[in-house]
């Protein structure tokens, strides 16, 4: 059980503040409320009429209490009254990371109400400067409040990337800065983009637009709370930054769906369980300060089944006689000595493997080298995504109207969130299992971790890493795998050992989930 502390205010209309941090926590399974008073609020759902914060003995009577007997995972800040309050929950931060070092922090800076209501003064955006963001594992406030922190009257969108920047510079780990308020599009955003509520993140592992189709609803009362909420119950459970972000992202959306009306004024948003489940919560996240999306095709292509990955056009040609009909060549350049007759040798490879599996009716995708695949008539391309961040966006626009068939790697919550925005034709899932392939700082996604991939992806997945048996192969497959690469399970002798990975593959099917009760959580990828 992951326990999260929230120090923040209570709101009597039962929307916002405390009631609505432990409603987003009580959405994650394994995971327990604590609530921190730091100050009481007397508001309705059409204005606030009175804050008041708790005294300095009674805000620490509550923290030393829970650390006697529930210390905390991660720690939540919302609503604090005064510099004072934050003074202290700076100096609680310090004196619980020295006995669990790390302790997330994720700071939520409510500035004012929704209503209009103003909760912090001059001093207190001081104290937030000084105090929590130096401290701050992630920071999640709109581009108001973000604006308010750098002393700014106003952030438009194209500014957002580099205030990120600046709050970071303040000490920050990551920011995350949301703008679902339709007054955050700017005058002249095409209509695809007015239609999209877009978050920018800043964190030490991605930067980019996260996207999500606004939803049309004036009940948004404590979308900020169920935001920053889950996303410290994503840190506690051992997520970074970055993931935390797309899960909060997913749940604030959610939470929107379900939210109603209790009074006269904005009704307020509804965590509710079940958000990890639904395909369409999973946000897109753009590679540029630009926020550019690829529409999904209309269309799967045919599963690529057996997925063969070799270093040769000859072998190439032999995993197509034993039957493969889905190959990669993979020939990294070489750290030194790529000169002209390296890459005139690579050009040669990629055009005798190209023409080999046109002539036997096999897709080919050329690891790295996309613009020779092109050129010599291949079926795709597969890139990493740190491939995909070194192109600049003129080069990804040449890249999508290439016409080549697009696979790209995933392992984490924020690459597949990344991959989705370029609609490949496949998102590759991996390391499934323990590999030596290759040196990588990811854990293992586990068979878990492939079926979430398989599950809300919204195009075909394919597993790789560590498929060393053919039981693997029908266990992947099982997980809704759209193919399943293998290296060196392909042997000396493809003719031998292919068939029996055919026949692997060829097992009965996964039964899709009946509910969203049936798709499995999934779980960190990275410390």
């Amino acid at each position: 059980m992951k326990r999260v502390w929230s120090i923040a205010g209570t709101d009597s209309s039962g929307g916002a503040g405390l009631a609505a941090d432990q409603r987003a926590l009580d959405a994650w399974p394994g995971t327990h409320y604590c609530g921190v008073v730091a100050a009481v609020t007397a508001q309705n759902s059409q204005a606030v009429t009175r804050v008041e914060a708790v005294s300095p003995a009674l805000l620490g009577a509550q923290l030393a209490a829970l650390e006697a007997d529930m210390p905390p995972a991660a720690l939540k800040t919302g609503l604090l009254a005064d510099a004072a309050q934050m003074r202290s929950v700076a100096a609680w931060t310090d004196r619980l990371r020295e006995a669990a070092p790390g302790l997330p922090l994720v700071v939520d800076p409510v500035l004012g109400a929704s209503s209009g209501a103003n909760f912090a003064d001059d001093a207190a955006v001081a104290g937030y400067r000084t105090h929590l963001l130096p401290r701050a594992t992630l920071i999640t406030p709109n581009r108001r409040e973000a604006a308010r922190l750098l002393g700014r009257a106003t952030l438009h969108r194209d500014e957002v990337p580099r205030a990120a920047q600046d709050l970071r510079a303040l000490g920050a780990q990551a920011v995350c800065i949301t703008g679902g308020d339709p007054a955050d599009t700017p005058d002249d955003a095409t209509p695809a983009e007015a239609g999209l509520a877009l978050d920018w993140l800043d964190s030490p592992h991605a930067r980019g637009w996260l996207a999500l189709p606004r939803i049309g609803t004036g009940n948004t009362h404590a979308t900020g709370c169920t935001f920053a909420s889950t996303a410290a119950a994503a840190l506690a459970h051992g997520f970074v930054a970055a993931d935390a972000v797309v899960l909060a992202k997913m749940a604030a959306t959610h939470a929107l769906r379900h939210g109603h009306a209790a009074g006269r004024g904005p009704g307020q948003v509804l965590a509710r369980p079940g958000f990890h489940a639904e395909p369409a919560l999973l946000p897109q996240m753009g590679f540029g300060a630009e926020p550019v999306f690829v529409p999904a095709a209309s269309a799967r292509p045919a599963p690529l089944g057996l997925y063969a990955i070799v270093d040769s056009a000859e072998r190439v040609r032999t995993v197509l006689a034993a039957g493969v009909r889905s190959v990669q060549l993979r020939i990294k350049r070489p750290d030194v000595g790529a000169d002209g007759r390296w890459r005139d040798a690579l050009h040669q490879q990629v055009a005798d493997a190209a023409a080999a599996c046109r002539a036997a009716g096999a897709r080919l995708f050329v690891n790295d080298h996309w613009q020779l695949a092109a050129r010599c008539g291949a079926h795709g391309v597969h890139l990493g995504q740190e491939d995909l961040l070194a192109l600049d966006g003129r080069e990804r626009a040449d890249l999508r109207s290439s016409g080549l068939a697009l696979g790209i790697s995933s392992h984490s919550l924020w690459e597949l969130a990344r991959a989705r925005s370029l609609a490949p034709a496949y998102i590759a899932c991996g390391p499934v299992w323990p590999t030596l392939t290759k040196a990588m700082p990811w854990r293992p996604q586990g068979l878990d971790n492939l079926a979430w991939w398989c599950a809300m992806a919204g195009a075909p997945v394919v597993a790789i890493g560590g498929v060393l048996a053919p039981a693997q192969l029908a266990d992947a497959a099982r997980q809704g795998a759209d193919g399943v690469c293998v290296v060196r399970m392909l042997d000396a002798d493809p003719a031998a050992t292919v068939p029996g990975m055919l026949a692997a593959l060829a097992e009965p099917g996964p039964t899709a989930p009946a509910s969203s009760s049936g798709i499995p959580w999934p779980h960190p990828t990275l410390t």
